[in-house]
């Protein structure tokens, strides 16, 4: 069985067999499988109306379990995003009615943003749509292959 990724590696080989092409096996599929996740992904969030950094924040609250809170800065470790940005997404996010901020019990100085009901309901539905598609993209996979692809990707994250 072969696909487009092999014709390209091919053609690749008849100009430049002086070079070891056999990583292009991997990097390339990984590279197309990166690109079809991120459009299904899209695809998934837009059908509940967010977007992905939407969701990210989101889940990031859901994920800390009750009561849902996290502070800025908790939120940017989770997130991987500037101060700045973070801000503006609190921001939009609670125009919609899917996150507010309170002051800090124990720190009048602090800040700290909780999820609403209406966005713990819109995560947890996005959730289940990511899930699906996910699982769908995996689905000519057993759960040993799938097992064993989940510990080889970990492997190769570990080396960086």
């Amino acid at each position: 069985m072969s696909d487009e990724v092999d014709a390209l590696i091919e053609a690749w080989r008849a100009q430049r067999g002086d070079l070891e092409l056999e990583p292009m096996h991997i990097w390339s599929r990984i590279d197309r499988l990166g690109r079809l996740l991120a459009d299904r992904r899209k695809a998934a969030f837009q059908s509940h109306g967010i977007e992905g950094w939407e969701f990210d924040v989101l889940a990031a609250l859901r994920r800390a379990g009750e009561p849902h809170t996290l502070t800025p800065g908790q939120l940017l470790k989770e997130t991987f995003v500037t101060s700045g940005t973070m801000t503006n997404r609190v921001d939009r996010l609670a125009a919609r009615g899917l996150v507010t901020r309170t002051t800090d019990p124990k720190d009048r100085r602090a800040v700290l943003v909780a999820i609403t009901p209406a966005g713990l309901a819109l995560v947890d539905a996005a959730l289940e749509s990511l899930v699906t598609v996910e699982r769908e993209l995996l689905a000519g996979l057993g759960d040993d292959d799938t097992a064993r692809l989940a510990d080889d990707l970990r492997r190769l994250l570990q080396q960086d």
